[in-house]
C-alpha cells in the first residue's frame, strides 16, 4: 500500500536538497495511501458529509509547511509521520462535526463501514478460517467482505486499529510498533490477540487458535 521505501528516501534526500519538484512528487506519492487509511477511519455517518480527499488535502499541506522540520529530526519513518498527521487530523474532524451538529448527525441512519477493496480482506479470512477451502468467486468474496467488516465492528477500537494496520495497510510489525510507542514484543503479541478475538467472531464455535 505505502510507496516504496527506497524511493521515498531518494525523494526526502531531493527535498532535503532543496528541490521543490521533489517535495510536489514526494506527497504525491502518498495522496491515495492517506486517503485509504482516512476511509477506513472516517466515522460512516460523518463520511456522508466530509469527503476523504478534503482531509488528505489538510494533512499534505501540513505535511509541506512542517516537511523542512520533519527533515531535520525524522524521528521516525515518513509514512508513519504522515499517518500520524492523518490520525490528528481524523479526530479534530470527529470532534469538530460532532460537536457543531451533534443532533443533525445523530438522527441520521448509519451506513456500513467501507469494505476493503483489496484482496486483504480475503487474506485474512482464509488466515483465520482456511485458505485452502476459501472460494475465488466474486460473490464469495463480496459475503467474506461483508461477514469481516460486521466482525471488525464487534471488536473494540485497539483491536480493529492494529489489525487494519497490518493487514489493509500492510505495515510491518516494527511499524506498528513504533507507531503505535510499543515494544516489538508487545505490538506481535496485541495483533495476535486481536486475531484470535476476530476469529471468535467469525467463527464463534472455533476454539480460537492462531496458526
Amino acid at each position: 500500500m505505502w510507496p516504496n521505501n527506497e524511493k521515498t528516501r531518494q525523494l526526502l534526500d531531493d527535498a532535503k536538497n532543496g528541490q521543490a519538484a521533489a517535495v510536489d512528487k514526494l506527497l504525491g506519492e502518498f495522496r491515495e495511501p492517506l486517503r485509504q487509511v482516512i476511509n477506513l477511519r472516517l466515522d460512516p455517518v460523518l463520511a456522508r458529509r466530509v469527503d476523504a480527499s478534503d482531509i488528505v488535502q489538510d494533512v499534505l499541506i501540513e505535511a509541506n509547511q512542517r516537511l523542512t522540520e520533519y527533515l531535520k529530526n525524522p524521528a521516525m519513518p515518513f509514512h508513519l509521520w504522515l499517518r500520524h498527521l492523518a490520525q490528528d487530523r481524523i479526530i479534530d474532524t470527529h470532534r469538530r462535526h460532532r460537536q457543531a451538529q451533534r443532533r443533525s448527525i445523530d438522527r441520521e441512519q448509519g451506513i456500513q463501514a467501507p469494505a476493503w477493496t483489496d484482496q486483504s480482506s480475503i487474506q485474512l479470512v482464509a488466515q483465520l478460517v482456511d485458505g485452502e477451502k476459501t472460494p475465488a468467486s466474486a460473490a464469495i468474496h463480496q459475503e467474506l467482505q461483508k461477514r469481516l467488516n460486521d466482525a471488525l465492528d464487534q471488536l473494540n477500537e485497539d483491536d480493529r486499529e492494529i489489525i487494519l494496520m497490518r493487514h489493509h495497510e500492510q505495515l510491518s510489525n516494527q511499524d506498528v510498533a513504533s507507531s503505535l510507542e510499543l515494544t516489538e514484543a508487545a505490538a506481535s503479541m496485541r495483533y495476535l490477540r486481536a486475531l484470535r478475538k476476530l476469529r471468535e467472531v467469525l467463527l464463534p464455535d472455533a476454539n480460537g487458535n492462531i496458526q
